[in-house]
């Protein structure tokens, strides 16, 4: 019986080392086995394709008897976007300062980063200045090659104030001579809104978005040296009255993506099962001064949106 269960042990013992070999050697023999060493050059894995390598250098933004901001490194792989590492220091002694992106622009395409930060009277902070803006990527825009960033450092408490310093620079993450301006090139199902001296509005799809409803894609110019408002009026679906999620500024000498959106709520209040027709003022002007003439000001009608949307059973 001893014997037995001296061989059994045995054989159980042999088994486990059997299996343990065989694990190290992904599950086959060691004999057999092959790794990445063993492969025909042809075989083995391509090294990633690096991108062009950053050579920024620590610039100042802002440095006066009130505060500062310097633009100290660049993190194009952050969570939260293309991200410039900011410092900031508020040299005042009673004043809280708001340090905020007032306008930014990647390759001459308007976005708005993600950056708005308090620091207290005589203190300093460490911030991020994240572009979460999808549309930059969805459109391709390209690599970052030129960041165009207006800081605006300003009392917190007192909105009214003139603001403490408003800068604008440009950041050239690989070098200056390596920057670029978007083109947006025309697409044979463009719809072409206005197009004038002053600026462009062009329709570049339709789109069902889960959270905003059914959306018109919208592409803008502004020619114009100053900032245009785009902004519509009267806005009807299918003859209903129904105003959409829209208004959008672009800064002088800019372009930028925009939606005009309609939410599923609004076309469901309505019985709208299926858009047809849309209609509306689009108004053009100077954002800065609502009383002066308009850059335009056109009825458009859309008769037949790319997409359908069914929303009443």
């Amino acid at each position: 019986m001893k014997r037995k269960i001296s061989i059994l042990l045995a054989l159980l013992l042999a088994f486990c080392l059997t299996a343990c070999g065989d694990t190290q050697s992904g599950g086959k023999p060691s004999s057999t086995s092959t790794s990445s060493q063993g492969k025909p050059d042809a075989e083995k894995p391509k090294p990633e394709e690096k991108g062009p390598e950053i050579t920024f250098q620590e610039l100042t933004v802002i440095d006066n008897e009130a505060c500062t901001v310097k633009i100290t490194g660049i993190d194009p792989d952050d969570m939260w976007g293309f991200t410039l590492k900011a410092n900031l220091e508020n040299k005042s002694k009673d004043k809280t300062y708001m340090f905020a992106a007032q306008s930014a622009a990647v390759n001459g395409v308007q976005s708005d980063p993600l950056f708005a930060k308090e620091v207290a009277p005589g203190k300093k902070a460490i911030e991020d200045i994240s572009f979460m803006d999808s549309a930059l990527q969805e459109n391709e825009v390209g690599e970052f090659t030129d960041i165009e960033l207006t800081i605006r450092v300003y009392d917190s408490n007192d909105w009214l104030a003139e603001e403490t310093a408003l800068e604008t620079v440009h950041i050239y993450p690989y070098g200056e001579d390596k920057a670029s301006t978007f083109t947006r090139e025309p697409q044979p199902t463009d719809q072409v809104l206005v197009d004038n001296e002053y600026a462009t509005a062009i329709v570049t799809g339709y789109t069902e978005d889960s959270i905003w409803g059914y959306t018109v894609n919208l592409f803008f110019i502004n020619k114009s040296d100053k900032e245009v408002m785009f902004s519509v009026n009267d806005a009807s679906v299918n003859g209903y009255m129904a105003d959409p999620f829209f208004a959008k500024a672009v800064t002088a000498g800019k372009c930028a993506f925009g939606s005009m959106s309609w939410s599923d709520s609004t076309l469901e209040e309505n019985s709208i099962a299926e858009i047809e027709e849309i209609e509306f003022t689009l108004r053009i002007y100077d954002n800065n001064d609502w009383l002066a003439e308009a850059f335009a000001e056109e009825n458009i009608n859309i008769p037949f949106p790319q997409l359908d949307v069914h929303l009443v059973k």
